[in-house]
């Protein structure tokens, strides 16, 4: 079927296409009675506003932008981006309004993306993810003039507005926990260093294991469940003296492939190893042991970027907005260190 049109509802309810955009967009112009008629078909045929047209009126497109620049499997994978879509969803369907979500191929083809959209009004904002130290993407959205809203710590992030929570925060609480069941050789399986957060992430575990006097060790990987295996042989394989006690992984799929690695390298968790994940998901219960994460809201974040992005759109003036901390879930993949005990 193809799509109503006014022409569609003008010749239905037997008036000029003029008397039906009176009526659709709230004009003097027609009675009521005729008004009430003409929404009544329109409704039955199911129109809706055609977004060209609404952004030749009134220079809005009704929609907003979130574009990803991460390889396709390692999306797929990790559910922290379905949730945070899943929330930013949630809250634009209150007014029906449509995200537009593709992925690009590196920050030059994301910022390409970004000025068409914007020069050809096709959305009236974006969802910047995934900062970078340095990004090449604030100071293009700042000259654009293009209400953007940056789900992460607001450093490098200029004019534009940021959704975050504190990192080095959930950083602390995970080391606390390992500390005072006796750890004292810790590492980090981290995702890509040229991320904001990764680098926030590893200064403060760096910075708070250096303060309690133990031994701390950041290993880099894509975020992939693959490498996030390798990197976790590589830390186990060490000498007797370097090889860690527990281990924090930057997402929950590295945290599965790390349990299943340092159970191929005959480890038990938690006796001979501890380990935690980051944003905790359904993966991380499913498990034997399930493991400890820091849990968050993520849709509740993604909601709370996307009714920021609305207001920053409708012309508002939006500051920057702390989200709740992550909290440690303790599950048992966490235990006192080897010959250690409790505190």
């Amino acid at each position: 079927m193809k799509r109503p049109t006014m022409q569609d509802i003008a010749r239905r309810a037997g008036v000029t296409k003029a008397a039906v955009s009176f009526a659709l967009n709230g004009r003097p112009g027609v009675s009521e009675p005729t008004r009430r008629r003409i929404l009544a078909i329109a409704d039955e045929l199911g129109w809706q506003p055609s977004s060209a047209a609404r952004a030749l009126s009134d220079g809005r497109a009704g929609s907003f932008g979130l574009v990803i620049d991460r390889p396709a499997r390692t999306l797929g994978l990790e559910p922290f981006f379905m949730q945070l879509i899943s929330g930013i969803q949630a809250e634009l369907a209150r007014d029906t309004t449509p995200l537009q979500l593709t992925m690009a191929e590196d920050q030059a083809a994301e910022i390409a993306l970004y000025r068409n959209w914007w020069a050809r009004r096709l959305v009236d904002g974006v969802f910047v993810v995934d900062l970078q130290v340095g990004d090449a993407r604030i100071p293009v959205l700042e000259e654009l003039g293009m209400p953007a809203v940056v789900l992460g710590a607001p450093l490098g992030t200029g004019a534009l507005p940021a959704v975050w929570s504190d990192e080095a925060a959930a950083v602390a609480t995970v080391v606390s926990h390992l500390v005072e069941l006796g750890h004292r050789r810790i590492a980090r399986v981290a995702g890509p260093a040229y991320l904001r957060h990764t680098w926030i992430r590893t200064t403060a575990f760096e910075r708070i294991t250096r303060g309690a006097g133990i031994a701390g060790r950041t290993v880099e990987t894509d975020y992939s469940g693959e490498r996030g295996a390798a990197a976790t042989v590589e830390l186990l394989t060490a000498g007797p003296a370097a090889r860690p006690t527990a281990i924090l992984y930057d997402n929950d799929v590295m945290a599965l492939s790390g349990l299943t690695a340092a159970r191929g390298l005959g480890l038990a968790v938690p006796a001979d190893l501890s380990l935690v994940a980051w944003d905790d998901s359904a993966l991380c219960e499913l498990v034997d042991p399930p493991l400890t994460a820091l849990s968050r809201d993520i849709c509740g974040y993604g909601a709370r970027a996307a009714r920021r992005l609305r207001e920053a759109a409708g012309g508002a003036t939006v500051g920057d907005v702390q989200d709740t901390a992550p909290s440690l879930t303790l599950r048992r993949s966490t235990g006192p260190a080897p010959g250690a005990a409790f505190r």
